[in-house]
């Protein structure tokens, strides 16, 4: 499995929100863009953190329906990195390595398994490279 882009949760929530106009459209592109070319990928965590988020903690929750359709209209067609050992071995070798939290480590380990060149997200620092992954803030302005 190689892609190019890997999207980290905050772009669905952006997404899904829209409470910043800006973020929501760049987001929405993002995410279009990468179903229709298959060029972009999610893990199991940001399906996992999308949906706890959307059901829970959003400004506006999805109800039970709504969430499932969401679930297999976005976010199934870009899930393509599942848990294994190599994921949680690699995710703490880069923990170690670079001092990034837990769950981003697990994020930048799925991303660089999953072949990508780029990490969407706005959680880590922007230009930064780990191995051949490039982290990219898509909200920056």
């Amino acid at each position: 499995m190689s892609v190019e882009r890997f999207l980290d949760t905050n772009l669905f929530i952006y997404q899904l929100e829209a409470t910043d106009e800006r973020k929501a459209k760049i987001a929405g592109e993002l995410i279009r863009e990468g179903i229709a070319s298959g060029n972009a990928c999610i893990s199991f965590q940001v399906v996992q953190e999308c949906l706890n988020t959307i059901r829970r903690k959003a400004d506006v929750p999805l109800d039970v329906a709504d969430s499932r359709r969401y679930l297999e209209a976005v976010l199934r067609p870009l899930w393509q990195v599942m848990p294994d050992m190599e994921l949680y071995h690699r995710t703490l070798d880069l923990q170690e390595r670079y001092r990034f939290g837990f769950y981003d480590s697990m994020i930048v380990a799925a991303a660089i398994g999953a072949g990508c060149r780029y990490l969407y997200t706005e959680d880590l620092q922007h230009g930064q490279r780990v191995d051949r992954l490039r982290i990219e803030n898509p909200f920056r302005a």
